[in-house]
This record gives C-alpha cells, structure tokens and sequence, in this order.
C-alpha cells in the first residue's frame, strides 16, 4: 500500500495554516505498511480566534499610545487639600491664657483654669474690689509694688502703665506648679485685680482641670493684709 510523502501532505494542508502560527514537526521514524510514519501536527485557527487575536493585538496599541490620564499626572501648580482646623479642647485652651486689660477692664477667670480668683463679675471665681483709703490714693500703686514683693516669692513686676481706665500693674509670682500672674487696675479709690496661675494640670484621663481658687485667694489676703485696705467679702456681709 502506498502513502503520500510528508511533502505532499504538507502542500495540501498549507493553504489552510495561518502563516503568524508555527508549525511544529517532529522527525519521521522508520515505520512497516501496519505502523505509518508520524507527520507533524498543525493547528488551524478558527475565524473566531483570528478575529480576537486582531482585536487585542489594536487594543494594546491604543493603550500603549495613548496619553496617561490627567489624574496620574498632578500639576505641580495644584495645591493640596486644606485641612480642617482641629477641634478646640480645654487642654489647647490652656496653653493660650491671655493676659491684661480687656476693654479696659480686668479680665474675668478663663473657665478652663480653676487655679484663678477675680473682681470681674463675669468671672466664677469672684472677689470684691479693694477700697483704697484716702490717705492712700495718691500713692497707692507704689504700696502695693512694696506689698508685693514683701508677701510673695520671686516677685517680678512686669507692667506698670497709665491708662485711659487707671493705673494698670502686672507681676509675675512663683505659684504652685509654676509662674503665677497677678493683675491689678487702680482707679480713684477702688482697686480691681485677678490672680491666675499661668499653668493648668489636668489628670488623664479626666477633661477637667485639677486645682481650685483657695490658693489664689489666700495668696491675695496676704496682699491686702499688708497694704491695711478693705477687702469686701461674702463673710463679712452676714
């Protein structure tokens, strides 16, 4: 019997391969009439197949052509995103605790800052003002410098100014966990003051500042002890 050479094979199956896929062979072997020779093997793509493979092959090359999205490529002109400001605590509060007049007026105690005694009205920690006696308005502010460095340790006087609203005095104090500030605005025959420690403790992990106004108070009767003024109080109204 006779079989067609591998030649023969090969140009009848030719029209039918696509020349972009390879043709893998493999060697004849020596076969007898009952075992015929081993041809290569081809595949034969499908017009589906052929028609995929196109469309990949022009979607790789729009990717690769076509320009990076402008969001991959910032603008070095952009600017970044503002931050919203964060939330005021009383902890942030207490590192900024402002000092002198406010309107004219001594200030009122921060509420966030228990360690603080004074005259203003609004403030929660309230004290009277002083009353200067006569024979001691015309040099009241030198009698209360001498009485401030008399009482207190390490008196610094920081301000001593004229104002539109009086005679305004600022002196710094050693106090209990630091610098205390203490204040005074003479005007005729009253003296308004504030004293407030300049440092505020809190205790993890409680929001509330530890301390009170006793210190602060007994601190201003030494003050006023030494001067001879009146100091008005609750206690001695009853």
């Amino acid at each position: 019997m006779n079989y067609p050479t591998e030649k023969a094979k090969m140009s009848l199956l030719s029209p039918l391969v696509s020349p972009l896929i390879p043709i893998s062979k493999q060697q004849p072997t020596t076969a007898s009439p009952q075992h015929p020779v081993q041809t290569a093997s081809f595949q034969i793509p499908g017009t589906k197949h052929s028609l995929l493979t196109n469309l990949l092959s022009i979607s790789l090359a729009l990717a690769l052509n076509s320009p990076l999205p402008s969001l991959a490529n910032p603008s070095l002109n952009s600017q970044p995103p503002l931050l919203s400001p964060s939330p005021t605590t009383p902890f942030s509060q207490s590192k900024n605790l402002q000092v002198g007049l406010e309107n004219g007026k001594i200030r009122p105690c921060p509420s966030i800052n228990p360690g603080c005694v004074s005259t203003n009205p609004k403030s929660s920690s309230f004290a009277f003002p002083w009353q200067i006696p006569v024979n001691s308005i015309d040099n009241a502010v030198q009698r209360l410098q001498e009485a401030i460095l008399k009482t207190q340790k390490n008196a610094k006087i920081q301000v001593l100014e004229d104002t539109p609203n009086g005679k305004y005095l600022q002196a710094e104090i050693d106090g209990g966990f630091g610098r205390d500030v203490l204040e005074f605005l003479v005007k005729g025959d009253v003296l308004a003051y504030r004293c407030m420690a300049t440092k505020v403790t809190y205790v993890y992990p409680f929001t509330t500042a530890f301390g009170d106004s006793k210190g602060q108070e007994e601190r201003m009767k030494k003050i006023v002890d030494e001067l001879g003024w009146y100091a008005p109080s609750f206690d001695s109204m009853d």
